[in-house]
């Protein structure tokens, strides 16, 4: 069988989607039943697949217009299926939300991974044309998928309450964090890690990007109403690229931070390489992670891993599901309702510490492997029926 796989963000390594691409693909490798397939990654520029053991080949093309924006996407993401029919594919994978579509006399199965459904549910992430376009694209793409894969059962709300998809059309899996995330991390290493960050550990950690999404914002106006009561509070330590204050997607957490007069007690890292992530979760006293909205909540899983207390949302979309109770759930909404929520996790050593307990037991619902063989199975099982298909129409026409 010939399996072909949209692996373009193996070129963003470190982001949600890249961490989903690079370990399906070394979970896949390591299924003894692989070796029986070939397996075509469909990549826009060179990337390292030495990691992936077995079949797995690379197809590296780009669209005429090469420059790389959305339009670039766009007809990269529609040129996949001539690529895969051209290499004879007998099902395709799309590890992310996309363009793609198969016409259905190609006779390819198309199974496509969908995280969340954001530019739906969020209309200024469609605020350009071309980002309009694309997000219409998607949907349609989604709709024509013959399967669909949600990474948790809110994303498989989402898609059949947002756009009529049939739930028994929609399987859900759990992924789960890279694999360095689980390595174990003493404290001292940690605060060695940390020294080139200039930071010593107790500080409360946020982190997962800076989109206004990510309510970063009514953390910082939590924090700044805590600390207008109290001398005795931790540093605020913020990761993530800090986008230009005019980007309207980015909080503006310079210009927020001067205004609440916090410059003296958040220390604002900029984007932290993951290699260095674990150390920044180890360190801390606790993540803050008050989202509005998240289809899965990958930073949640890996504070988990790592064994370090979280505060998110109760109302965050898929968070609830994913921190089954091993998490400390406010309204992120509510700025005092934050600042109650870091108060609390700040001053109960005690909590913060069953909290640890029941991360490092929620951790066990994560599994790349888990996820790895479910995907597997179902692009094995449509490929049978195809053939059986195939089969009773040669069959009754002959």
């Amino acid at each position: 069988m010939i399996i072909g796989i949209d692996a373009s963000f193996l070129r963003k390594p470190g982001t949600g989607i890249g961490v989903v691409t690079e370990q399906t693909l070394c979970a896949l490798s390591r299924m003894p039943d692989s070796a029986r397939h070939r397996f075509i990654l469909y990549l826009e520029e060179y990337a390292d697949t030495a990691m992936f053991s077995g079949n797995f080949e690379k197809h590296i093309f780009l669209p005429k217009w090469t420059r790389d924006d959305v339009p670039r996407k766009i007809l990269w993401e529609r040129m996949l299926s001539s690529k895969a029919s051209e290499d004879g594919c007998d099902a395709f994978v799309s590890l992310s939300q996309s363009a793609t579509v198969f016409p259905k006399k190609s006779g390819i199965r198309h199974i496509m991974i969908v995280h969340d459904i954001v530019p739906i549910l969020f209309p200024t992430y469609r605020g350009t044309l071309m980002n309009q376009i694309h997000s219409n694209l998607i949907t349609g793409a989604i709709a024509a998928a013959d399967r669909i894969f949600a990474v948790s059962e809110t994303t498989k709300r989402d898609l059949v309450l947002n756009l009529g998809i049939d739930e028994a059309h929609i399987a859900v899996a759990y992924p789960d964090c890279a694999p360095l995330f689980r390595k174990s991390l003493s404290l001292q290493e940690a605060t060695y890690l940390n020294s080139e960050y200039g930071l010593t550990t107790g500080y409360i950690y946020h982190g997962g990007g800076l989109e206004v999404r990510k309510n970063t914002e009514r953390l910082l106006r939590a924090y700044a109403m805590l600390r207008s009561d109290r001398t005795d509070i931790p540093t605020l330590v913020i990761s993530g690229r800090v986008h230009d204050r005019h980007n309207r997607l980015a909080t503006d957490v310079s210009g927020i931070i001067e205004k609440l007069g916090l410059g003296e007690c958040v220390k604002l890292l900029g984007f932290v390489p993951e290699e260095n992530l674990p150390a920044l979760y180890r360190g801390a006293l606790f993540f803050a992670f008050p989202s509005l909205y998240e289809g899965f909540g990958l930073p949640i899983v890996e504070a988990f891993a790592v064994g370090t207390p979280v505060l998110a949302g109760q109302t965050a979309g898929s968070v609830p599901e994913i921190t089954g109770g091993a998490a400390l759930l406010v309204e992120t909404k509510d700025i005092a309702a934050i600042a109650v929520g870091l108060e609390r996790l700040i001053d109960d050593a005690s909590f913060r510490e069953t909290l640890v307990e029941r991360g490092k037991e929620r951790i066990k619902a994560f599994s790349w492997d888990s996820f790895a063989e479910t995907l597997y199975t179902e692009i094995v099982s449509d490929y049978v029926l195809l053939k059986e298909d195939a089969a009773k129409h040669i069959s009754i026409t002959s």
